[in-house]
């Protein structure tokens, strides 16, 4: 017999590194932008942040440096998907008014991505660095699993860059006037199919 209920209710904290250079980006709220016009979703893989930019820009470009995972974003108008690395793009000068990386800059040449930050962010611009770590589920036995499964399973199969996103994106080298930000989190229901998809 299939479970066909919600399987938990749970959270994961998103931890945000973000400078205006410094400032606050939030898919709800654009307030922080001085003119939100054009964005660069920079890691972007299948589009799941360029999804939330999307309405709030006039034009958003997504980049990864894998063409398959960028097949798999969804269409939208205004968004252009390109094969570009973090550190070396043929965009021009200041030309971003945000520039966001979710859950990839751990994976970046770190001197080699913020020298592109500096060259093609507007003097007002805002780069946004997001990341989520492990999910919390409410039943306590499935998170005593979860934790079994990373901390234990896994232990030693993890690249050594997911250190960074163990401790919130805290660690990584960031050049730039950081403004403290609230702290984020997702609040989700999945069903055992979904959880089992995400694991």
């Amino acid at each position: 017999m299939a479970y066909e209920g919600p399987l938990f209710i749970g959270k994961s904290a998103l931890s945000t590194r973000t400078s205006k250079l410094s400032s606050k980006f939030d898919s709800r709220n654009t307030k922080h932008v001085a003119t939100p016009q054009f964005a660069w979703d920079c890691g972007a893989g299948s589009g799941q942040l360029t999804q939330l930019l999307a309405p709030h820009f006039d034009a958003v470009v997504a980049t990864d440096i894998s063409a398959h995972q960028l097949q798999h974003a969804p269409y939208f108008e205004n968004v252009s998907y390109q094969v570009q690395s973090a550190e070396h793009t043929s965009f021009a000068a200041q030309s971003f008014d945000l520039i966001t990386v979710a859950q990839a800059i751990h994976w970046f040449d770190f001197d080699g991505f913020y020298a592109e930050v500096r060259r093609t962010l507007r003097p007002d611009g805002v780069l946004a660095v997001i990341g989520y770590g492990l999910i919390h589920p409410q039943q306590p036995e499935l998170q005593g699993c979860i934790e079994r499964l990373y901390f234990k399973t896994l232990k030693g199969y993890w690249d050594a860059e997911r250190r960074y996103i163990d401790e919130a994106y805290q660690t990584i080298p960031f050049p730039f006037e950081e403004i403290t930000t609230a702290e984020l989190s997702m609040s989700f229901q999945w069903s055992a199919a979904q959880l089992l998809d995400y694991l």
